[in-house]
């Protein structure tokens, strides 16, 4: 029987197939885009990514290595085309997808990863008016949180000079492309960890950029971003793209400006206006001085000519005084005279004084007479009733038991003792009998 076919294919070790099989899939697949779901990413701390993307029937893994630049953050749902090369990991035995290049699958996707991202951080109270912080009016620092280059930070440094001159200080980042949310984050981080002393931590923050497509602005709708956003201590304007851009930071920040220039006359007064404001101040203050002062000259003409010089009102009392003395004389003169028949009056009516002496004695005498045998009486019956009260308190006095034979038991200080216990307890005894006391020493 004949040896089957295959006995004359060469053998090959498991690495010569894999290889084989790495260099055909490499050399067939070596430039695709690939469109589907992002699935189980995987941040490795060494910086890669693992992820899979998927679509309704297949599943292919996928690597983008730490040095891959990303336009935004992977996570899971987001609907992408990848640009890249398709190869085998041989201990594994299996082909992975390695990212090169990443986007959104289209701007709906975009769209929707948005919303979904904004209701979220609603949800969590971000966006609430009640953490909106008020922007100072005369801020002595701005602090500016874009591209060190481009039209953005010299159309903030223009406005802020031309309305209001102060001190701008700039952290230069990223606005776009892989890192800028990373250095966005540290922007605000690290403006809000300056102590409030500080001589470069300013009073408003304003985050920036210019116009750009919606992949452009990612950064700005990045979650960690966001929630820097949010959790600054330091107010913040927000100007973001163009007038119609939205992003999520524009919810969290405490104002948000159509443009930078926007920002800057939001985040600053107008000094012309200030001084206006000031002068009009000074005119109002000017005003109502000069109206009090001449309320205060009025005030003191119309005292001045209410006032008299002494001389004048010595001589008005002096007036007065005739006056009063003049019709006082009659009347003095009419009111000694009514006394005067009052006291002749009464002088008829008094007797000599040895007449009422003489009436006086003679009524003690009859007074005396009618109360002295009452006085008797009375003395008689209460000598009756206190001798009678007598007998009785000494029918019941404790000296009548006494001298039945009983005793009297006291202590030194002449304290009746009423118990034997007690008696023991004493040192030195007093024994009162009918006839006198005698002292005794207790003994147990």
């Amino acid at each position: 029987m004949a040896q089957p076919l295959q006995n004359n294919l060469p053998v090959l070790t498991v690495s010569e197939l894999s290889g084989g099989i790495k260099r055909a899939i490499e050399t067939g697949f070596s430039h695709v885009r690939v469109r589907g779901e992002l699935s189980r990413v995987t941040h490795h701390r060494n910086g890669h990514i693992y992820t899979d993307l998927k679509d309704d029937s297949a599943v292919i893994a996928s690597v983008a290595w730490k040095n891959t630049r990303l336009p935004f953050k992977l996570e899971e749902g987001l609907d992408v085309i990848i640009t890249g090369r398709v190869t085998t990991y041989g201990p594994q035995s299996k082909y992975q997808l390695i990212v090169e290049t990443i986007e959104l699958a289209g701007i709906g996707a975009i769209l929707k990863m948005l919303e979904e991202r904004r209701k979220k951080l609603a949800a969590e109270g971000l966006f609430d008016e009640a953490h909106k912080k008020p922007l100072p009016q005369m801020p002595a620092r701005i602090g500016v949180i874009t591209s060190p280059t481009g039209a953005v930070i010299r159309d903030i440094i223009h406005r802020v000079t031309e309305r209001f001159p102060l001190h701008i200080i700039v952290w230069p980042v990223a606005v776009q492309g892989e890192g800028a949310a990373a250095q966005i984050v540290a922007a605000l981080n690290g403006f809000n960890k300056l102590e409030k002393n500080h001589p470069l931590r300013p009073d408003v923050l304003i985050l920036a950029r210019g116009g750009g497509s919606i992949e452009d602005l990612m950064p700005f709708n990045d979650e960690a971003v966001v929630r820097a956003v949010a959790a600054s201590i330091i107010p913040i304007i927000t100007a973001v793209g163009h007038e119609t851009d939205t992003t999520l930071v524009d919810y969290a920040s405490d104002l948000r400006a159509p443009t930078p220039t926007g920002a800057a006359e939001k985040a600053t007064p107008v000094r012309t206006d200030l001084m206006q404001a000031l002068q009009q101040s000074a005119q109002r203050k000017h005003i109502s001085l000069r109206r009090a002062l001449e309320a205060v000259r009025l005030h003191l003409r119309r005292s001045d000519s209410a006032m008299l010089h002494p001389r004048r009102r010595l001589e008005q009392f002096m007036q007065r005084l005739d006056d009063l003395s003049a019709r006082f004389e009659p009347l003095l003169s009419r009111w000694l005279a009514q006394r005067g028949q009052t006291l002749a009056q009464l002088n008829a009516r008094l007797r000599p004084p040895a007449e009422r002496l003489a009436n006086a004695q003679e009524n003690v005498a009859q007074r005396y007479a009618r109360l002295a045998p009452a006085i008797t009486n009375r003395i008689s019956r209460m000598k009756q009733h206190l001798e009678s009260r007598a007998a009785l308190l000494e029918s019941y006095s404790y000296k009548n038991t006494l001298a039945r034979g009983y005793a009297l038991v006291m202590d030194k200080n002449g304290i009746l003792i009423r118990s034997a216990e007690v008696a023991k307890r004493e040192q030195n005894l007093q024994i009162q009998f009918a006839d006198g006391i005698i002292t005794a020493t207790s003994g147990d």
